[in-house]
This record gives structure tokens, C-alpha cells and sequence, in this order.
């Protein structure tokens, strides 16, 4: 990877804590953390290491108690809380492990929904959708619900979902944890791709080391600090 790539999301410093009874416990202690246009970065450590923790800070879910997280060359939580719902909205594509589908909405519907808040017409919105569908397989499958599909092609909705949009930061939070290993693969797959076809900057969180080999950088993150190992 090109270190002259530009950078997308950099933090220096972040801590969270968080308070239990009488007591606090320091989640993130101190992680400094960056992240480039076209690359996926793989944040890996043990169940309870701080890495959804970590991935909400960078992202705008949740604010550090120390710290700067520098998004796009904005420094993120400076902003007020409606301008940084806004710069969610606009810039960012998020994927969790529980898929965060509606369970009355179509395939279709999943993604136009998302489309429609930015204020696309219903017509462009739709044809977005279908594109993004498309892109991940699933564009046959666009009128069932929820119910009616497996986990990896409820997790490519979520992927469609997230990159219709064309984000610059790509977010996924365990997006393999529930799936089998030839879904996961598919999964990982598309996240490359949304980097290098869509010059996103993917940060993954995970636990899975069949994930690796997908990385362009890997940092590790244990009992809440990080050490960079590629």
C-alpha cells in the first residue's frame, strides 16, 4: 500500500471510559489510529479489547472522553450533535454482525430508505438501490424480506445498504461473526471491493483471523491499547 495514499480518519490520543457503580474502567487507553482512502484496515483483538468501542469514537457514535479523532479533515467532535448526525449521514456506510434490517421492509426497501434520507428522488433512489443489489448479488432476491433469507444474504443487504451511498468511511463492526466461512469470505470480499472500486477507507473490527490475509494494515487492540502490525 502507497504510504502517499491521502488519509481519511486519524485519532491521537483517545480514551473512553466508561463508569460501573463507584468505579470507572478505562475501555480505550489512549489509541492513536489511522486509516487511508482505498484501504482496509483490520482493528483485530479478543472479545472485550475496546474495538466496537473504538470504531464508535472514529466513527461519531460516541464521544471520547480525551482525544481527536480528524475525519475527513474535519476534527470530528468538535461538531455539534446534529452536524455530526449530518457528516454520519453523508459520509459514512455502517455494517454490524445483527444485520440492522427492518423486518417488514424489502430487500429494496432496505436501501432506498437510507437513499431517500439524503434527499434522492424515489426514482433515483430506486435505481441506486438496485444498482448496489446488483453489485453484491443479490439483485434477484431485491422483493423478500428478512425473513425469507440466509444470514450471508442478509448481510450482503446490510453491505448494499452501506455503500449505495457511495461513502468515504466504511464501518463494520464483526460484519463475519455470525456468518460461515464461505459467506464470510464473500463478505470480506465485497468490503475490499467498496475500498478499491469506491476508494472507501474500510475500518473492520473483528476477532476472525481468517481476515487477515484481507487486510491492507492490521492493528491490534488488547486491553485497550493498539500496536500497528503492518
Amino acid at each position: 500500500m502507497s504510504t502517499a495514499a491521502p488519509m481519511a480518519l486519524s485519532a491521537k490520543g483517545v480514551v473512553k471510559r466508561f463508569k460501573t457503580g463507584r468505579n470507572q474502567v478505562e475501555v480505550l487507553k489512549g489509541v492513536d489510529f489511522q486509516a487511508q482512502h482505498g484501504a482496509v484496515t483490520m482493528v483485530m483483538g479478543p472479545s472485550g479489547s475496546g474495538k466496537s468501542t473504538l470504531i464508535a469514537a472514529l466513527s461519531g457514535l460516541l464521544r471520547p472522553d480525551e482525544g481527536v479523532v480528524n475525519a475527513l479533515g474535519q476534527d470530528l467532535w468538535s461538531r455539534g450533535a446534529s452536524r455530526i448526525d449530518r457528516f454520519r449521514l453523508d459520509h459514512c456506510g455502517f455494517i454490524f454482525q445483527g444485520f440492522n434490517l427492518f423486518p417488514a421492509l424489502t430487500a429494496l426497501e432496505q436501501v432506498t430508505t437510507v437513499l431517500k434520507y439524503q434527499g434522492l428522488s424515489k426514482k433515483e433512489a430506486r435505481r441506486i438501490a438496485i444498482d448496489s443489489l446488483d453489485e453484491v448479488g443479490l439483485k434477484p432476491r431485491m422483493n423478500q424480506r428478512p425473513s425469507e433469507l440466509s444470514g450471508g444474504e442478509k448481510q450482503r443487504i446490510a453491505i448494499a445498504r452501506a455503500v449505495a451511498k457511495r461513502p468515504s468511511l466504511l464501518f463494520a463492526d464483526e460484519p463475519t461473526s455470525s456468518l460461515d466461512g464461505e459467506n464470510g469470505q464473500v463478505v470480506i470480499r465485497l468490503l475490499r471491493r467498496a475500498a478499491m472500486e469506491h476508494n472507501a477507507a474500510v475500518v473492520c473490527v473483528t476477532h476472525d483471523p481468517r481476515l487477515e490475509g484481507f487486510a491492507d494494515r492490521i492493528i491490534h487492540l488488547e486491553d485497550g491499547r493498539t500496536q500497528d502490525a503492518s
